[in-house]
Order: C-alpha cells, then sequence, then structure tokens
C-alpha cells in the first residue's frame, strides 16, 4: 500500500526523547537534586515523569505535599546547580541534521517547543543547534506550557503557519496532548504505545510522510 503524503509547511520536535537521548543526563540531574535534599535517589515513575515536565513540575511531584522542600529545592537549582554539567550527558539523535537540512532545503519551517528552561540556551549553543532552527519555544516562553496548545499556538503564530500545514513529532503522552489540543498532525518517535498519526523509528522515516519525500542519495 502506498505511503500516505502531507503537505507540512512546518515541523514542530519535542527536545527529550526526540531530538536527543536525554534520559541518563535528565537522570542524573534530577537525581542530584533528590540526593542533595536528603532523600532517596530518583525512583523509575520519578524518572519518567521528569522526563517530560518542566522542571518545577518535576521537583513538586518529588516533593509531594512538601512546599517549604519544594521551594528549598528550586533555590538550590538556580543557586547551586549548573545545567551545562548535564548536557555532555545529552546524546543526538541518528540522522536529525541530515533530516533538518533538508527541511530547509524544501523550505519547511522547523521548530522546537519543550517544556526545558533555561537549560535549552545552553543546548542550543553547545551542539550548534540554533542555525537549524527557525522557532524555539520553551516553558519560560508561555504562561502554560505543554500539553497546553499554547507553545504550538505561539510557534503558528510566529512562523505565521496553518495547523493543518503542521506536524509535531514527540515521544510522550504530554507531546501527544499539547498536539491534539493545538490540532496539528503528531508524530510519535520510538513510542509505538502513543496514539499518533505516524510512528518513526528514525528521523529520516519523517521523509516518507511529506509530500515529496524522499530518502537522500547515499
Amino acid at each position: 500500500m502506498q505511503q500516505k503524503k502531507w503537505e507540512i509547511e512546518c515541523v514542530i520536535y519535542d527536545c527529550d526523547g526526540v531530538i536527543f537521548d536525554s534520559l541518563d543526563a535528565n537522570w542524573r540531574l534530577y537525581n542530584h537534586l533528590a540526593i542533595s535534599m536528603g532523600r532517596g535517589p530518583l525512583t523509575s515513575d520519578e524518572h519518567k515523569y521528569c522526563h517530560a515536565h518542566t522542571v518545577f513540575e518535576s521537583i513538586r511531584y518529588m516533593f509531594p505535599n512538601d512546599k517549604a522542600l519544594e521551594e528549598k529545592t528550586v533555590e538550590f537549582l538556580k543557586k547551586e546547580v549548573d545545567f551545562r554539567d548535564f548536557i555532555e550527558y545529552l546524546k543526538m539523535e541518528a540522522n536529525l541534521i541530515k533530516v533538518l537540512g533538508i527541511l530547509k532545503e524544501r523550505g519547511l519551517k522547523r521548530a522546537i517547543s519543550t517544556n526545558r528552561t533555561t537549560s535549552m540556551k545552553h543546548i542550543m549553543e553547545r551542539f550548534n543547534l540554533w542555525p537549524h532552527f527557525d522557532m524555539v519555544v520553551t516553558a519560560l516562553d508561555v504562561a502554560r506550557p505543554k500539553p497546553a496548545p499554547e507553545s504550538v499556538e505561539k510557534i503558528l503564530r510566529g512562523l505565521n503557519i496553518h495547523k493543518d500545514k503542521t506536524l509535531y513529532i514527540g515521544d510522550s503522552e504530554v507531546d501527544r496532548e499539547t498536539a491534539f489540543s493545538s490540532g496539528v498532525k503528531f508524530i510519535a518517535y520510538k513510542n509505538s504505545e502513543l496514539t499518533a498519526d505516524a510512528l518513526i523509528e528514525d528521523h529520516l522515516a519523517l521523509l516518507d510522510y511529506l509530500s515529496d519525500g524522499k530518502h537522500p542519495q547515499e
């Protein structure tokens, strides 16, 4: 059966789990916070939650019903933690840069919608990603971060793109909800458990879903 093709003008990427394999980096960060505050190591459920939510939501999740400890952790994070110490543990996903270059050649806009906060600017600089994206929206740029639609809507307004011409690539339920609430197509990345318009296991597979998508010559 012939693969369905979409007329797309903008591709929006989640950061953690899509642009990068960040499980190790995130585990190191939140485990550092947990131990520094005198509690046990990060649990598997906490690791999964922190992977998809903002740092402030994650800290609240780690210290439920303890506002004082939550606030102490936030202050420790702001004053004592340098996100750059954890960026080195990020692993960029294969073929991402190649596909971003192809999208640019075809005139498509490329954006990032992430629940990361201040660490995102360091990531963009460390991996020289600024030339590859037309717009980056973090949790600090909106009043209501993902899964609310505000981040995607901000991108659509900023790039003057209609939602029907946009697709979002994510790896979590938060991403799926974000795409659904925004009314854009959703591609699940390396997560077959998500309800999505399509599933891809490699960034090159995205090209199969674009109207003139062809794999580049090797």
